[in-house]
């Protein structure tokens, strides 16, 4: 019962996501062959919510779930390792078509060739878990 919250979440997602259309293959390539401007309004209206709750969670002092106050570190920025973490993402996404948050989305819609997607998207994270420390700072 705990967890109905997630899944409920989960499945609102699943649905604003096909029904605007970003987990269309064909709408990511658009993006990327710079075609079209669907994609760009919808990371672009992504990004500036995320602003927006940030600066809200840090004005109001909100807390999380398990009623601990949410806080965020300052980091060092290295850009070169933001670029090339962005190029390599980008890279994938174009690829393959997708990008991790609506892999599941497309397997439920039933394009279970993304099967093959999600199961290289786990071998990915479990092979950054594995070399996380060995990795430039």
């Amino acid at each position: 019962m705990r967890l109905l919250k997630y899944l409920i979440f989960g499945i609102l997602f699943g649905i604003i996501m096909t029904k605007s259309e970003a987990i269309s293959w064909y709408r990511i390539q658009e993006m990327f062959r710079f075609r079209s401007i669907h994609m760009y309004g919808i990371i672009g209206t992504a990004v500036i919510i995320g602003v927006v709750g940030i600066a809200l969670i840090k004005k109001f002092e909100l807390k999380d779930f398990n009623n601990n106050t949410i806080t965020f570190r300052k980091k060092e920025r290295k850009y070169s390792r933001y670029l090339l973490g962005g190029t390599i993402f980008g890279l994938g996404w174009a690829l393959c078509g997708t990008c991790p948050g609506p892999i599941l989305v497309n397997i439920g819609y039933g394009y279970y060739s993304m099967i093959i997607v999600f199961v290289f998207a786990l071998i990915g994270t479990f092979l950054f878990a594995v070399f996380k420390d060995n990795l430039p700072k």
